[in-house]
């Protein structure tokens, strides 16, 4: 079977499952993961994204950053975080720069041909975040009758490919951070900002913001980076299962993505 096809196949089966779960073994069944001997395991992250990862009271923090230590807990690896510029990101793994890139990656065809991915840990959709006070527009539609508006995005991400698609080449600003986009979008430069659910109900629990209920490409998955070959992919695979099955995941994914959506992405 085809790389691909068989990747829509675990596409099919994540949709099955909550968003904070991943595969998880046969009941019973023993899950085994190799000792990596303490190997130094190199992790990309942009730290502008958050709940996945961002700089929080000067600390480097996030989901990814919970999650990979929590897996090399179980193989026995040291986790290495490199900040990362996200337009250079995925070049960096194809050429085997980095051991794994994380930051909230969307799995694409496209992207599979350069890079191998691990199992799907996440499924979501796209939305538009805009300001708290906007009363003009609460749709695509609605927004696009405008006729003079601005849509900002993350310059080389699905979000701006769906925003393209949606609103037109003209009508998106697309700038280097999701930080960028979410600055213009509170200084009024945007209207709106296309952007992965999770962070936009991350950003909204901000204060000043809020996300439209309308989906805007339907459901996708995020996966873990690795270059292409890479001897990491099963181990961590089972490590992410383990800790599915040791209830740890729903705990990491519990303190990032609170069901009170309380803010986690502020300095205190």
């Amino acid at each position: 079977m085809k790389k691909t096809h068989l990747f829509f196949a675990l596409l099919v089966l994540v949709l099955l499952i909550p968003a904070s779960g991943v595969f998880g073994q046969d009941e019973g069944a023993p899950v085994v993961w190799p000792d990596l001997g303490g190997r130094e395991i190199t992790i990309a992250v942009e730290n502008e994204y958050c709940p996945y990862s961002l700089i929080r009271n000067g600390e480097a923090v996030g989901w990814d950053y919970d999650t990979f230590y929590a897996i090399c807990e179980l193989l026995n690896c040291t986790p290495v975080f490199e900040q990362v510029a996200w337009d250079g990101m995925l070049i960096a793994m194809s050429a085997g720069q980095y051991d794994v890139a994380a930051d909230g990656i969307t799995y694409t065809m496209e992207r599979d041909e350069t890079v191998d991915f691990g199992q799907l840990y996440q499924s979501y959709d796209e939305a538009l975040l805009v300001r708290e006070n906007e009363s003009r527009f609460s749709t695509v539609e609605e927004l696009i009758a405008l006729g003079d508006f601005a849509v900002g995005t993350q310059l080389g991400t699905t979000n701006e490919q769906t925003a393209h698609n949606l609103f037109g080449i003209d009508n998106v600003r697309s700038l280097e951070t999701f930080g960028a986009a979410v600055e213009a979008l509170r200084n009024d430069d945007v209207d709106a900002v296309v952007v992965d659910r999770p962070a936009a109900q991350g950003l909204a629990a901000q204060g000043g913001l809020k996300v439209l209920p309308e989906s805007l490409s339907g459901i996708q998955g995020l996966a873990f980076v690795y270059p292409p070959g890479s001897d990491l992919i099963a181990p961590i695979n089972a490590a992410m299962s383990a800790l599915e099955a040791s209830g740890k995941w729903d705990e990491i994914f519990a303190t990032w993505f609170p069901e009170d959506g309380s803010d986690v992405c502020s300095s205190s």
